[in-house]
């Protein structure tokens, strides 16, 4: 059974696999530099603002002394983050001593971002021109329905549903990393990576699109460098208000209203002027994946007989149930299943992994259950683990039968030869019949071949 694990990296693996002079492009905008410094783990933080004013290098040595002995691993994880993003530069002395400074363009634009602030290129429309504004817990609403209906539309290509709303670029995304299509005539298939995206948490979904999405940016005429400091730029302006259109050039109107297929933005339109709002999902784009990992509301209970209960109204929660687990039946706010080997066959025939089925019930896991450990019943773990490993106990081999030898002593002496060639994988010396492996088919050929003449 074939494993394919999608990985989604966070927006700042995008940025450190920029090449250098692109990287370094990038520091000339102080608000990109505040975006650097937010994503870095506390203690490379901490040695940058240390850093930030010291102009000569800082030996290995010397920085080895800011910390604890216990603190050595998240030290060296530390620098090895600062060196990726080119924040900090490490050259060797003739002993082959270690020294460390500061990018000089990124410690001088942070320097003067720090001490006189940082004026955005645009700033909030007036609240006299634009219409009624959604309120941010329904701003938060539409960034949740328009991130679902983005996912259905994932969930139905591949059934032959009809897309609506989504942009061909993102759809080209979907083609390349999550769908197949194998002609025009048959509807696009989730491919093993489609169905383990479907299964990731929200934030995790949303790194890795914007991480294809920046990938394939090249294709599209687009300078990801240009691209990456735009969504940086994005990510500080202010959730809920709302930012005219005529601010932006061309190419960030059409990246905008790709982010506001994701629920990134929400677009206006008034009587004379145009706006964007971005939502909390634009605002946290500068923020390392790993803390704005949140604990959202669960939904999900698992008793230890398999029976499966969703406390959900959305549409999409009930289809992905559906890639793991039998639904019986919907109520208006609850979906009633159950998990059993058939629907499992199932899911692990797709690529999704019984780790993967159980991280996603753990993550869901309704409040009343959430604070028990395990929140699911060690007997259900244990047995989607174990109905996985049936599907693993067998392994399918091209080989080829033999049968009916004209003698004991020809049947022998093939079983030999094909030992001897490592190929030999079944006989039966009282029927005179044996299994041997394809690959050794020509020689095996050729030698009963030899033995009839």
């Amino acid at each position: 059974m074939p494993q394919v694990k999608i990985v989604a990296r966070n927006f700042m693996d995008m940025v450190a696999s920029l090449p250098v002079m692109k990287l370094d492009m990038l520091y000339d905008n102080s608000f990109i530099c505040e975006a650097i410094l937010r994503s870095l783990p506390p203690l490379a933080k901490k040695y940058v603002l240390q850093m930030l004013y010291i102009d000569i290098p800082i030996t290995a040595k010397s920085m080895e002394e800011w910390v604890l002995p216990d603190g050595f691993s998240k030290h060296k994880v530390a620098i090895d983050r600062l060196i990726q993003l080119r924040v900090m530069t490490e050259t060797f002395d003739r002993k082959k001593e270690a020294t460390y400074q500061l990018n000089p363009k990124f410690q001088f634009n942070l320097q003067k971002h720090l001490v006189h602030g940082g004026i955005l290129p645009r700033e909030p429309m007036p609240s006299n021109i634009t219409v009624r504004l959604p309120s941010l817990e329904e701003l938060e609403a539409y960034a949740v329905e328009q991130w679902e209906c983005f996912l259905l539309n994932l969930i139905s290509s591949s059934e032959g549903g009809k897309t609506t709303n989504i942009s061909s670029s993102m759809m080209k995304i979907f083609q390349r990393g999550l769908l197949s299509q194998r002609d025009d005539r048959e509807p696009p298939r989730l491919t093993e990576s489609g169905f383990q995206f479907l299964l990731m948490d929200t934030n995790a979904q949303l790194w890795y699109i914007i991480r294809e999405y920046i990938t394939n940016a090249e294709e599209r005429g687009v300078d990801s460098a240009d691209l990456i400091a735009f969504l940086l730029e994005l990510s500080f302006h202010v959730t809920g208000k709302a930012y005219n259109t005529n601010t932006i050039t061309d190419l960030q109107r059409s990246i905008i209203k790709d982010l506001s297929d994701l629920g990134l933005v929400k677009l206006q339109q008034g009587r004379k002027e145009s706006w964007f709002i971005p939502t909390k999902l634009a605002t946290n784009l500068s923020i390392s994946l790993a803390d704005t990992t949140s604990r959202k509301q669960g939904f999900i209970v698992i008793e230890t007989n398999f029976r499966l209960y969703a406390y959900s109204t959305s549409k999409l929660h009930c289809e992905i149930l559906r890639l793991f687990a039998r639904v019986e039946y919907q109520l208006p706010n609850l979906i009633v299943g159950a998990i059993n080997k058939e629907s499992l066959y199932k899911a692990f025939q797709n690529g999704i992994t019984s780790e993967q089925i159980v991280s996603f019930l753990q993550q869901n896991a309704h409040p009343r259950v959430a604070e028990r450990i395990p929140s699911v019943p060690e007997n259900v773990t244990d047995q989607i683990i174990l109905w996985e490993s049936d599907l693993n106990r067998v392994e399918m081999e091209p080989a080829h039968f033999y049968d009916e030898f004209p003698s004991k002593d020809v049947f022998e002496a093939a079983c030999d030869f094909a030992r001897e060639y490592g190929g030999l994988l079944w006989e039966d010396s009282k029927r005179m019949r044996l299994v041997v492996k394809a690959d050794i088919l020509t020689e095996m050929k050729e030698f009963l071949r030899r033995q009839k003449q």
